[in-house]
């Protein structure tokens, strides 16, 4: 596993518990669960996307061109599928809050923001 793979992952996660404490200091009792699990579910995605991209660079760098475009597309259609079914999950388990996923997936973003503005160039 790479540096950067190593701090996007702690990114998600810091930024999973920022916002489980919010909704813990938020709803002040256990109803901010569903919140939480949401939260679990989405970092959970996010984390195994920084893994799945990692292997998708590694693969594609030790393919020809043409088809190492083709295969990242697939990788890329296949994060956005898993993407699609875990907001779908969030959407239809009454007891998974699909802001909590939402919060969970967008905290693969934010850990790239975080990184770029952080890290030394």
């Amino acid at each position: 596993m790479s540096d950067l793979s190593k701090k996007m992952i702690a990114a998600i996660l810091i930024i999973s518990l920022v916002c489980i404490l919010a909704s813990v200091i938020y709803y002040r009792s256990l109803n901010f669960l569903p919140f939480m699990l949401g939260i679990i579910l989405g970092s959970a995605l996010s984390i195994m996307k920084v893994f799945l991209l990692g292997r998708t660079v590694n693969k594609a760098l030790s393919m020809e061109k043409h088809r190492a475009g083709n295969y990242v597309s697939i990788q890329h259609l296949l994060r956005l599928v898993l993407t699609g079914f875990v907001l779908f999950l969030g959407a239809i388990l009454p007891h998974i809050s699909l802001w909590g996923v939402v919060a969970g997936i967008l905290s693969f973003q934010l850990s790239l923001y975080k990184i770029k503005f952080t890290s030394k160039s």
